[in-house]
């Protein structure tokens, strides 16, 4: 089970998680779960004001506002906005099933095997669910 202190430590601005430090110390819990709560505020900050943009380009496309061009271009921001907010939705939930491996101990360790995932791979993929070669054989498999 992890250690709950995670949440209250404030790390200095510039630690770093390190090969030398215990895998996935309190220290380097509170590294993560500090990066992915971030993250989450602001993906729901941008969910948000996207979702705004969306909701006035609607009401200006209903009330007719401009020419033909002004609306189909205001018809692609809807577009392109509603895919940003799904991609960003998609990642939120990843985001927070990495908070919850966080909570229940589990964060930085593989979801297939149990084995540790490893400190570097964890820094460069915070979402990361599994070791670098079991990812390989998943991508190998799905292809």
């Amino acid at each position: 089970m992890a250690n709950k202190n995670y949440k209250d430590i404030e790390l200095d601005s510039k630690y770093k998680p390190k090969k030398s430090e215990p895998y996935m110390c309190t220290e380097q819990l509170a590294y993560f779960y500090q990066l992915l709560s971030a993250q989450r505020d602001e993906i729901l900050q941008d969910r948000d004001a996207v979702l705004s943009d969306v909701r006035m380009a609607e009401k200006n496309e209903n009330a007719g506002v401009g020419d033909e061009q002004d609306q189909a271009a205001a018809e692609q921001e809807i577009t392109m906005n509603l895919r940003m907010n799904e991609r960003n939705s998609n990642l939120l939930q990843k985001i927070n099933a990495a908070l919850e491996r966080i909570e229940n101990g589990t964060y930085g360790y593989s979801i297939i095997s149990g084995e540790e995932i490893g400190i570097q791979r964890m820094m460069a993929r915070p979402l990361a669910t599994m070791t670098t070669e079991e990812q390989e054989e998943y991508e190998k498999r799905k292809k």
